[in-house]
């Protein structure tokens, strides 16, 4: 039984304003932040639905969503025989609404009548912000096995991660008896549950919400239609379908999954892709990371020494020393740079070399000659001079500027500054 052949749609949540990874949101939408050095948040569900058969893809969004527009329309286009589609569904003015998206289950209501002219018997909804590589299509056939109304991905963590989540208890059958959205610290470990031994060794007792559900379709119409009032899903929707002894299953999954929530979260999780196995593996024939194809010429390398490094096309890098970093596409960096723990995105395009003679003192658009970069993170079309020092630490406090903030610790240079000749940023200046 193929998900393909089983009616379904996905319905893709852009998030909120991404507040908490400002200032790589300042300009685009959660979804549209680059990952991976070629790649953007995006890609990852819509890359899990492609890889199990569902081709029919919208994607509910309502802040910056003007970069993430063009990177879908750029990336997925269908053949007119698959039926397929991924499209934008900004939040918008209806006769029934006037309001924008006020939660997850709202955004999700406000947009099924977009659905109606789509035959589909289940809705699978997924975030836009989590890096992970599921099996979709074994979720779905766990959902009809257990005749479930709706069924929540879950996944054990540990105790002091638990008030970020939805936790749940879950009986012998796979279906949850009790659930509570994000529980005070002091209260979670009455909501320890059984785990295989290898999570109890490591700590992880709680089950915890993915973000990630499978409806059958009529049963969230209903929810939908006797909770009017309804706006999330963790703290409304789940719990009532539970109280009215609705089947509500949870489906384990014990791979690797990160919700990039957080600067950190999301410099830890791009770091960790340098690892010679790295947990999520952009390597994976069977579960193959769809992007945008560029074209770009192969990157051009003059003497650098390398080290656990994530090189994408298009670049030319004159560097010294590149350790455990992310460089993204279109990079230019220059002589004797030393870049180490850092995430360089690259360039929406292209300097001529015309251009570059024109700048006078502005830098050229990349990294300059004599610099040293050490955790931080540089956004697009950034501009960083020779001789300059970014190096960031857990001791910084937070801060922010008109070219750069400091969060957790990490230095985010924000897209398209220009950070002049010998500046010195973090540590020591």
């Amino acid at each position: 039984m193929k998900t393909n052949k089983i009616k379904m749609i996905a319905l893709i949540l852009g998030g909120g304003a991404g507040t908490r990874l400002y200032p790589l949101t300042s300009q685009r939408s959660k979804p549209a932040v680059p990952i991976g050095g070629k790649y953007r948040l995006i890609d990852i569900p819509i890359s899990n639905c492609l890889n199990c058969g569902i081709k029919r893809m919208f994607v509910l969004t309502q802040y910056n969503s003007a970069s993430l527009n063009q990177h879908i329309k750029n990336t997925y286009i269908f053949d007119h025989f698959t039926h397929g589609f991924v499209d934008i569904l900004a939040a918008e003015q209806t006769p029934t609404s006037d309001k924008w998206f006020q939660g997850t289950a709202d955004a999700v209501r406000q947009s099924m009548h977009h659905l109606a002219n789509h035959e589909h018997d289940y809705v699978m909804i997924l975030s836009g912000d989590q890096l992970y590589q599921m099996d979709l299509e074994e979720l779905t056939h766990y959902h009809i096995k257990q005749k479930a109304d709706l069924t929540v991905a879950t996944i054990p963590v540990i105790d002091k991660h638990a008030p970020a989540f939805g936790i749940m208890k879950v009986n012998d059958k796979g279906f949850i008896d009790t659930f509570t959205e994000k529980p005070p610290l002091e209260v979670v470990p009455e909501w320890a549950s059984p785990v295989e031994e290898k999570y109890a060794k490591q700590g992880r007792h709680y089950l915890a919400s993915m973000g990630i559900y499978l409806f059958k379709r009529k049963f969230l119409e209903k929810l939908f239609n006797e909770n009017p009032d309804a706006t999330d899903f963790g703290k409304e929707i789940i719990p009532l379908a539970i109280e009215q002894n609705f089947k509500v299953a949870s489906y384990p999954y014990g791979g690797y999954w990160e919700d990039i929530g957080t600067i950190r979260s999301f410099f830890e999780a791009n770091i960790a892709l340098t690892d010679a196995i790295p947990e999520f593996n952009l390597f994976d024939d069977d579960n193959v990371i769809y992007t945008r194809p560029r074209l770009l010429a192969p990157s051009k390398i003059f003497g650098t020494w390398f080290n656990q490094a994530v090189i994408a096309e298009g670049s030319i890098i004159h560097a010294k020393k590149i350790e455990r970093s992310i460089i993204g596409i279109r990079s230019r960096i220059g002589n004797n740079t030393e870049i180490s723990n850092a995430i360089i995105m690259g360039n929406d395009s292209y300097e001529t070399l015309d251009e570059m003679e024109k700048l006078g003192n502005t830098p050229k658009r990349g990294i300059g000659d004599n610099c040293q970069i050490r955790n931080a993170i540089i956004d697009k079309d950034v501009r960083i001079g020779s001789d300059v020092i970014i190096h960031g630490s857990v001791a910084l406090g937070d801060t922010e500027t008109d070219t750069y903030c400091i969060r957790d610790g990490v230095i985010v240079v924000k897209k398209g500054a220009i950070i002049t000749n010998g500046t010195k940023i973090g540590l020591g200046a």
